[in-house]
């Protein structure tokens, strides 16, 4: 789902909702982060790959050249590009695979932040915009393993794809405990998991994490009026 500009001056969030369920815990999330961007006054491109039938897999089509950086792309790549280029604001939001982005939020810059187009040029043309990585990992708030993630995550996302096709600002927002039953990986390095959250300490829980969520997203904004 992408609509149209009312106006030149309106200003784009293009929310990426990478998961397969959109009665997720990740879709509510990206769900209320479309709400809080709207209210600010931003246009949303709502992107749900999984939705949309985006196919992950790297083509021949879409296969970078490096002595061709004006390459054509496919259609689909080349829409994809156009609705970047639109965005002012980038929110990714994806559960947390093995340490990592899922292969349909990882396919997706594959194939779309593609050479000639998200880097290889002097002149970034990504330049100037801004993205949040909102992550869901069920790894329990106090898990020691939470740290590995995120030593994983920041480099990768922030460095490695951001800055090295030149966006200006980039964060990764990490919700762990996205789980009902806290999850915990003990010095054997087994996964133990504690007993299910219900009633009002369920409540209080998903609260606490939508809060979280929603502070990544207004930091992301308040940082977006700072530049403006």
């Amino acid at each position: 789902m992408h609509n149209t500009p009312t106006d030149d001056t309106t200003r784009t969030a293009l929310v990426v909702f990478a998961h397969h369920r959109p009665d997720s815990l990740t879709a509510h999330i990206a769900g209320l982060a479309i709400r809080r961007l709207s209210a600010a006054g931003y246009r949303i491109d709502r992107l749900d790959l999984h939705g949309e039938g985006f196919d992950p897999r790297m083509t021949v089509a879409d296969q970078p050249e490096w002595g061709n950086r004006e390459k054509t792309y496919s259609p689909e790549v080349h829409d994809h590009m156009r609705r970047i280029l639109a965005a002012d604001l980038i929110v990714a939001v994806f559960p947390v695979y093995w340490v990592q982005m899922p292969a349909l939020l990882k396919g997706w810059i594959d194939r779309v932040w593609n050479y000639g187009f998200a880097y290889g040029r002097s002149a970034p043309r990504l330049a100037g915009k801004r993205m949040l990585w909102l992550g869901l990992a069920g790894a329990a708030d106090d898990d020691g393993y939470v740290e590995l993630m995120q030593q994983s995550l920041g480099p990768q996302l922030n460095e490695g794809i951001a800055y090295y096709c030149g966006l200006s600002h980039s964060t990764v927002g990490l919700l762990t405990g996205a789980e009902d039953k806290p999850q915990r990986v003990d010095d054997a390095g087994n996964l133990v998991l504690g007993e299910a959250l219900t009633g009002a300490a369920h409540t209080a829980h998903y609260e606490a994490l939508e809060r979280r969520a929603m502070g990544f997203v207004d930091e992301l904004l308040a940082s977006a009026a700072v530049a403006a």
